[in-house]
């Protein structure tokens, strides 16, 4: 036995035995998991250092490891292949996304260009925004509290404890604005994407779940698929600057900048450099062992270089990157398209409306500035003093000659038809209707009903859209319960204390570890 055999079994036999993915299976303490993980960063993204942990005698494991990776160069391009077919698939749906972010803006114009008089002012009015901001004040008034039910009799206790905890853990998480973020993004962009990770960093190196409200435009996956978990792989990406990446992965010292790998950008007043930025990958991909059984994996890289891959880190090569198999995102989709996760939102119906409105408006604000201005027709043999004329502030004008129709005469404009402003109103009913943002979802009443029942009963059918709006973001939030509490059964190792809400009222202090959520032996 050579002296690099002995040093990979001297330190293999200091971790425990790999077993499979189980409901009472959770990487140990000390493990090169827990060793090969970094905190989330300001981009969001899930960080993990590469799995080369100090082992007792100073050295290095990962170069006794590194000989030949599962995840190397070889498949790291393969997956740049995989990524820039996504990306392709996906073109559509960026350009839409882009499009859509700048409508909500009121700045379409600035894309579009203003097609009806060049050079003139275009107006943008409100009432698409307005539609969107009331979905969203629905929706921040249906905040949703988690209410765990017991599978089973002996699990009546535990799930009266996770209803207790699990809204403690969500506060921590800051999920109130993750919350809002999404909406913001489900009704301009059609699909709401939450992200719930694992952070070893958080509490002072105790760790927690953290939770991301996503941009759609960073994401891709399998074209075709309706449910990203069949998906084979997905992507998500984000842009680092160079030198915190090379600060924090030594490994890519002359390596950062571009890699080829472009991604969508919204539109902006402000001039974003990002020549002094790089483009990481978090990976995510499942993979089935012999026994059926279906594991999920993650790799980060970045310009071609492996910053960790969990098939590299012998904790986790077999039992797969997150016990409960599954990619820790939530697509919560407004409106639903056929073959793709993401649906359209409120704007891919309104902006057409819109369109119709600004062009009215913008034709109707000419003519009532031409309207407002007095004008002239004058020949050139009229004799009349134009600068005088054109002063408001003189009462007398100078005129050479004899002054008559021929010569001189006042130019008129034709005020707006009654007909126009009511086919512009009844254009603005048609987006009130289409966006189902009525004047009875508002508080307000019209056609003379008065009695309170009466408006009561209007406001309750007129919800009926916001209503079935929020089940599926009520659906979307039980998934991440789901994914929140499979986080707790295999990383709550250490007990913890919770701050919660008594029967009464007061407060109370209750203890808990993943291990009540994890399978006990027969007794």
């Amino acid at each position: 036995m050579n002296e690099m055999e002995r040093k990979l079994l001297e330190a293999m036999s200091r971790e425990e035995p790999l077993s499979l993915p189980a409901a009472d299976s959770s990487p140990t303490e000390g493990s090169l998991w827990q060793a090969g993980q970094a905190n989330l960063d300001e981009e969001g993204l899930m960080g993990r250092q590469m799995p080369g942990s100090a082992t007792e005698d100073g050295e290095s494991l990962a170069g006794v490891l590194d000989s030949e990776p599962a995840i190397g160069e070889k498949e790291i391009s393969e997956a740049m292949a995989v990524l820039e077919k996504y990306k392709s698939a996906k073109a559509s749906l960026d350009k839409r996304i882009i499009d859509n972010e700048e409508w909500y803006k009121l700045g379409h114009w600035k894309q579009y260009g203003n097609r009806v008089m060049e050079g003139k002012r275009a107006p943008s009015t409100g009432w698409l925004f307005n539609s969107i901001a009331n979905k969203h004040a629905d929706a921040m008034d249906n905040y949703p509290e988690p209410n765990v039910l017991p599978r089973a009799q002996d699990d009546e206790e535990t799930a009266k404890l996770l209803s207790d905890i699990l809204p403690v853990v969500l506060e921590q998480a800051d999920y109130e604005s993750v919350y809002s973020d999404t909406w913001w993004r489900k009704l301009k962009q059609g699909t709401g994407v939450k992200g719930i990770f694992w952070d070893p960093a958080l509490r002072e190196g105790l760790g927690d779940i953290a939770i991301r409200s996503m941009d759609l435009l960073m994401l891709y996956w399998e074209p075709g698929v309706e449910d990203i978990q069949d998906s084979a792989n997905f992507f998500s990406l984000a842009l680092a600057d160079n030198d915190r990446l090379t600060a924090r992965w030594p490994q890519l010292e002359g390596k950062a900048g571009s890699s080829g790998i472009t991604v969508g950008q919204y539109v902006s007043d402000r001039n974003i450099d990002t020549s002094e930025k790089s483009v990481v990958v978090d990976w995510y991909y499942k993979r089935e062992k012999p026994g059926g059984q279906t594991v999920v994996h993650y790799c980060k890289f970045c310009n071609g270089v492996v910053l960790y891959a969990s098939e590299n880190d012998p904790a986790l090569a077999e039992r797969g990157f997150y016990d409960h198999g599954r990619y820790p995102f939530v697509f919560d989709a407004l409106f639903m398209e056929e073959d793709s996760p993401a649906g359209f939102g409120y704007i891919d119906v309104m902006k057409e409306c819109q369109t119709a409105i600004d062009k009215m408006n913008h034709a109707m604000d000419e003519n009532v500035l031409l309207s407002s201005r007095q004008r002239y027709v004058l020949s050139d043999t009229a004799g009349v003093n134009e600068e005088e004329l054109t002063d408001l502030s003189r009462d007398i004008i100078h005129v050479v000659g004899r002054l008559n129709d021929d010569s001189f005469r006042p130019l008129q404009t034709a005020g707006l038809q009654g007909n126009s402003l009511s086919y512009r109103n009844s254009r603005i009913e048609e987006l009130k209707e289409i966006s189902g943002n009525r004047d009875m979802t508002q508080g307000g009443t019209a056609g003379g009903v008065t009695a309170a029942s009466a408006i009561a009963a209007l406001q309750e059918a007129g919800s009926k859209l916001s209503r079935d709006m929020l089940k599926s973001a009520y659906r979307a939030f039980a998934k991440e319960c789901y994914l929140i509490i499979e986080l707790m059964r295999q990383f709550y190792d250490e007990e913890r204390i919770f701050r919660i809400t008594g029967k009464s009222g007061e407060s109370e202090f209750v203890r808990f570890s993943g291990q009540v959520l994890r399978a006990q032996p027969a007794r």
